[in-house]
Order: structure tokens, then C-alpha cells, then sequence
């Protein structure tokens, strides 16, 4: 799946990663997705943001989606500038339908571990989109303390 067209960033202007299914080799890329977020100055709500919808989408990819097998790989791609974020993670499992994960907030669910990663990814994040196979997530956060956009971005001159 490419980045959703609502997302303002053309596909070819996103880094791709592939690093191993654990949560060890997941933290690299996080360091530089947050490294370039404050350069871009974000704020610090922002980037703990951006940080737990992150941490929620990949830690879900290697356990869930991945079911801790070392022989998958999680799959990550990103854009950061001044104006939004866009993350997506993407595991080698056979995907879940996220409108069948029940509501964490109801009260029969409270007691229940699952489902939580969505709804923060949800809370925090502007846009969410998962793929239709289930096994990809989207991400937009947009930088609050941001000029309006511009337009989509488009990949640097090199």
C-alpha cells in the first residue's frame, strides 16, 4: 500500500527500513524518527505522540502480527518535516480486521489487555488507516505549532 492520499507526502520522499522482528531492532528506527522530529522543532507533547503510537504499532507487528518469530522482519517507512509525521508498520503476518477488536473502553473489556494499542494510535496520531489486509498501519501526526501546509512534499533534489 502507498501513504494515503490525505497524508500530503509523496510515496517516493518516505524512508524505508526492514529490521529484524524484535523489539531491540524496532528502537533504531524510533531514535531517528524522534531525532528528526525535534529538529523539525516539535513540541514535546508531539513527539511523546508520535513515541506511543510508534511503540504501540510495532510492538503489536512483532507480537501479534509477527507472533515473535525471529524469522520475520518488521517493515518501516517514515517522512518527517516541518508540517507532519507520517510512520507506516508493516508485518509478515496474515493481518487482523481492526473493527473486530473489541471497544477497550467498554465496560465488559476493562479487564482485558487487548485493544489498547489501537485506540492510543487513534488518540494520538491525526490519522490512522489500516491496510485492507490488516497487517499495515498508517500514521499522520501533524505538528500543531506548524505553519498551514504547503502542498504535499515532494522528494529533495539530489
Amino acid at each position: 500500500m502507498n501513504v494515503p492520499p490525505a497524508f500530503g507526502v509523496d510515496d517516493a520522499a518516505l524512508t524505508t527500513l526492514v529490521v529484524p522482528n524484535d523489539l531491540r531492532s524496532v528502537k533504531e528506527p524510533e531514535t531517528r524518527i524522534l531525532a528528526e522530529l525535534e529538529r523539525c522543532g516539535y513540541s514535546k507533547d508531539a513527539i511523546f505522540a508520535v513515541k506511543l503510537a510508534y511503540e504501540e504499532a510495532v510492538t503489536n507487528a512483532v507480537k501479534h502480527g509477527n507472533c515473535n518469530d525471529p524469522s520475520k522482519h518488521v517493515h518501516i517507512r517514515y517522512y518527517v518535516d516541518a508540517h507532519r509525521v507520517v510512520i507506516m508498520v508493516r508485518d509478515e503476518g496474515c493481518g487482523f480486521c481492526p473493527d473486530e477488536v473489541p471497544d477497550p473502553t467498554a465496560d465488559e473489556n476493562l479487564e482485558r489487555p487487548s485493544g489498547r494499542g489501537i485506540m492510543l494510535m487513534s488518540a494520538y496520531m491525526t490519522k490512522v488507516v489500516f491496510s485492507p489486509a490488516g497487517n499495515e498501519v498508517w500514521m499522520l501526526k501533524e505538528n500543531p505549532s506548524a505553519n498551514p501546509r504547503h502542498g504535499p512534499a515532494r522528494p529533495a533534489a539530489r
